[in-house]
C-alpha cells in the first residue's frame, strides 16, 4: 500500500469531520508496523502529514483522543523524537525549547551562518550505548534542528588499539541508527597538516621538545613546576621533532609539549604533550591501520582535535562535559595557530546502572569468553542492545529526550525499555507457547470431536496487524506452573477460547502433574475467573520448537569505581534458556521480527525456524521496563 503525500497532506489540512475518517483510515492502515512514513527516519513526508494534522482542529482532536491507534502512536513519536517539526509547523526555525524536560535552546552561536557538527569515535572498539547520545545529538543539530552537515571523523591517533574491524562496525552501526552521515573522514587524513601545525607552534615559541623522564614530568606538572627544557631554542626543538619523526634513538627519548602556562590552575594548560610515540604497553610495535609505517609519532587527541575541526569546517563541536576543563586549551591552540575558530558546547555523558562502558573492560569480557562477541545481547554495544530487542525508534526518542544538558545522569534501563515497550505494544502480533519440558496434557470433555482451525486476529486491538490460524482440539497442552495452581472443580479461562472446569488432576506423590481433565464451559464468564492461561492444541509435528532466552546484567554492582577489579563483580549467571513449544504460526517469522508470547512477554526472533540449534527457533526476551532488567 502506498500513500500519495502531495494529495493526502492538503486533504487532511482542509478536511471536515465527515471527510477526515476515510483519510485517517488510509493513514492508519499504512502506519501498521511502521515508525515513519518515509523509511527508517524522519522524512519530508512525515513533516507534511504531521503539520497537516496539527493544523486541523478536528483532526488533532481525533488524534489526541486515540481514535486511530497507529496514527496517534506515530504522531506522538514525531512530536517527542523530533521537536523541530513542531517549531517548523508554527513558522519557526529554532529547536524546540523543551522536549520531555530536555532543553534544546542552547543558543548555538552563529547557527544562522550554517551548522557543521562532527561525531569523532576512536576505532578501538565497537560503538556502545554511551556513544549513541553524542551521535544522535550531533545528528539532531546538523540534520533536524538546522539544515547542516554531520561529519563522522575517526580519531585514529593511537595505532596500538585501533583496527579496521572497529571502524567498519562503527560506520555500520551509525547508519543502523538512522544517522545521516555527510562525510566520513579520519584524523590520519591530516597527519601532514597537524605535523606542520606543531612545527609552526615551535617556530612561534609556543612549543618545545622535552626529554624529561615521564614520571618526573608528571610530578612537575602536578606541582606546577617548569620543565628543564621549557626554554629550549626553537631550532633545537625543530631538530628533535624531526628526530622523533624519523624514529631515531635520540628522538624516542622526546615528546613535544605546548608552551602555555606551567603554573596554571587549570591542569590542562600546564604545557600539555602534543606529539608522542605510541604507548605499546608491552606489545610489539605495529603499523597504523591506514598509514602503515609512514609515521613514527602521532599527535595527541587534544592537539589534533581543534586543528582538524578548524580544517574540516566544523562550526559547532559538541562534546561531553569531561572535556570542559580542556576548553581553554582547545581555544588556545586555535588562537596560537591563528586558524578558523570553532564554537564548543558540552553535554553530559549518559551512564546506566550495572553497566560498564570502558572499552578495555568490554574487550576483556569478549576475549575471555564471558560473552559470545561484541553483538552478544548482554553487551551494551549498539549491535548488542538492538539484537536484544531495542528498536532504533525507541533509542532515538529516549536519547533525544535527555537533550544536550550538562547535568550528569545515571539512568536505569527501566526507562529505556519502557519507551521501547510503548512503541512495540500497539503493533506486534500475539501468539501462545508452553514450556516443552514441563508441558501438561489436558483432555477436554465437551471439546471438538475433531480438531479444527479458525482465523483470529494477531492483535486483539489492532486488526491491521493481520490474522493467524488458531487450532482447537479436545487435547491441549498447558504450562506446568499454571496447572500446579489449579484446584478440583475450579473454573479457569483458556485464553482466546473460553472457560473450562478442572475435573481430574493426575499427579505423582512427589513429581510433577502428568495430565488433567477439563470440562469445557463456553457459557462461563471470563470476568469471574481468577486464572487466564495460555494453551496450545496438541498438533504433532506442527508446533514450533523454540529456545527462549532471557538475560541479566553482566555485573552485580550499580556502578564500578575506578579501582574496582571487574572480576570481583562479574555476575556468575547472566543468561537462562527455556525450551518451548510454540504456535505453528511462528514458522512464518523471520530473523529480527518482534512478537509477544501471551503471558510470557515480548520477544525478538534471533534465528528463524530451521536456523537455530537442531533446527529450533531462537528468541530473545525483550525487557518491558519492569523490575527485572538486563
Amino acid at each position: 500500500m502506498g500513500l500519495d503525500i502531495d494529495t493526502l497532506a492538503p486533504a487532511l489540512a482542509a478536511a471536515d469531520f465527515k471527510s477526515l475518517e476515510p483519510l485517517l483510515l488510509d493513514l492508519e492502515k499504512y502506519l501498521t508496523l511502521r515508525t515513519y512514513i518515509g523509511g527508517y527516519d524522519l522524512s519530508p513526508d512525515d513533516k507534511k502529514v504531521w503539520t497537516a494534522l496539527r493544523n486541523n482542529k478536528v483532526a488533532i482532536g481525533l488524534v489526541r483522543k486515540g481514535s486511530f491507534a497507529n496514527v496517534t502512536r506515530w504522531f506522538n513519536h514525531i512530536e517527542a523524537a523530533h521537536p523541530d517539526v513542531k517549531d517548523e509547523a508554527a513558522g519557526g526555525r529554532k529547536p524546540k525549547n523543551n522536549k520531555g524536560g530536555a532543553n534544546y535552546n542552547i543558543g548555538l552561536p552563529n547557527a544562522d551562518k550554517g551548522v557543521v557538527t562532527r561525531f569523532p569515535p576512536e576505532p578501538s572498539g565497537y560503538m556502545h550505548i554511551g556513544h549513541t547520545k553524542a551521535a544522535l545529538l550531533n545528528d539532531y543539530f546538523a540534520n533536524e534542528a538546522f539544515d547542516g552537515k554531520l561529519i563522522v571523523r575517526f580519531d585514529d591517533t593511537n595505532p596500538s588499539k585501533e583496527k579496521q574491524e572497529y571502524e567498519d562496525a562503527i560506520i555500520e552501526d551509525t547508519k543502523r541508527l538512522g544517522i545521516k552521515i555527510d562525510h566520513i573522514t579520519h584524523t590520519s587524513d591530516y597527519f601532514k597538516e597537524i605535523y606542520e601545525a606543531a612545527e609552526k607552534l615551535i617556530k612561534l615559541g609556543h612549543a618545545y621538545a622535552d626529554d624529561t623522564d615521564p614520571e618526573v614530568q608528571k610530578e612537575d606538572r602536578k606541582n606546577r613546576l617548569p620543565s628543564k627544557c621549557r626554554d629550549r631554542p626553537a631550532e633545537e626543538s625543530l631538530a628533535m621533532l624531526k628526530e622523533m619523526r624519523d624514529g631515531t634513538d635520540l628522538g624516542r627519548k622526546h615528546c613535544i609539549r605546548a608552551r602555555i602556562a606551567h603554573d596554571s590552575s587549570n591542569g590542562s594548560m600546564r604545557d600539555p604533550i602534543i606529539y608522542r610515540f605510541p604507548n605499546w604497553q608491552g606489545k610489539e610495535p605495529a603499523p597504523h591501520h591506514r598509514t602503515g609505517w609512514d609515521w613514527n609519532i602521532y599527535p595527541t587527541y587534544d592537539f589534533a582535535c581543534p586543528v582538524v575541526d578548524s580544517l574540516e569546517g566544523v562550526t559547532h563541536a559538541l562534546r561531553t562535559t569531561e572535556y570542559a576543563d580542556r576548553n581553554e586549551q582547545y581555544h588556545w591552540f586555535l588562537n596560537a595557530l591563528d586558524i578558523r575558530r570553532v564554537n564548543l558546547w558540552e553535554f553530559s555523558r549518559i551512564n546506566f546502572i550495572r553497566t560498564f562502558l570502558s572499552k578495555r573492560k568490554l574487550t576483556k569480557v569478549v576475549e575471555s569468553g564471558k560473552v559470545r562477541g561484541w553483538d552478544d545481547p548482554r553487551m551494551p554495544t549498539v549491535r548488542g542492545i538492538l539484537r536484544r530487542g531495542l528498536t532504533v525508534a525507541a533509542l532515538r526518542e529516549f536519547m533525544l529526550k535527555q537533550g544536550p544538558s550538562r547535568n550528569v545522569v545515571n539512568m536505569d534501563w527501566n526507562s529505556l525499555w519502557a519507551t521501547n515497550k510503548r512503541l512495540l505494544d500497539p503493533v506486534v502480533p500475539r501468539f501462545m507457547a508452553v514450556d516443552k519440558e514441563n508441558a501438561v496434557l489436558a483432555a477436554i470433555t465437551g471439546g471438538p470431536e475433531a480438531p479444527y482451525t479458525e482465523e483470529r486476529p494477531k492483535h486483539a486491538k489492532n486488526p491491521d496487524v493481520g490474522t493467524k490460524l488458531v487450532r482447537f482440539s479436545s487435547r491441549i497442552l498447558l504450562d506446568q506452573v499454571d496447572v500446579a495452581t489449579f484446584a478440583p472443580n475450579e473454573e479457569i479461562t483458556l485464553m482466546s477460547w473460553g472457560n473450562a472446569i478442572v475435573k481430574d488432576i493426575n499427579k505423582d506423590a512427589s513429581g510433577p502433574i502428568k495430565d488433567i481433565g477439563l470440562q469445557l464451559n463456553l457459557e462461563g464468564d471470563f470476568k469471574k475467573t481468577e486464572k487466564k492461561v495460555n494453551w496450545l492444541a496438541e498438533n504433532e509435528g506442527k508446533l514450533v520448537e523454540a529456545e527462549l532466552w532471557d538475560f541479566d546484567y553482566l555485573i552485580t554492582k550499580d556502578s564500578l569505581d575506578k579501582d574496582d577489579d571487574l572480576e570481583d563483580f562479574l555476575n556468575p549467571v547472566t543468561e537462562t534458556m527455556t525450551l518451548a513449544l510454540c504456535d505453528a504460526n511462528l514458522a512464518d517469522l523471520k530473523e529480527g521480527d518482534f512478537l509477544q508470547l501471551e503471558r510470557k512477554g515480548y520477544f525478538r526472533v534471533d534465528k528463524a525456524k530451521g536456523d537455530g540449534p537442531e533446527g529450533r527457533m531462537v528468541m530473545f526476551k525483550v525487557p518491558a521496563g519492569g523490575s527485572k532488567q538486563m
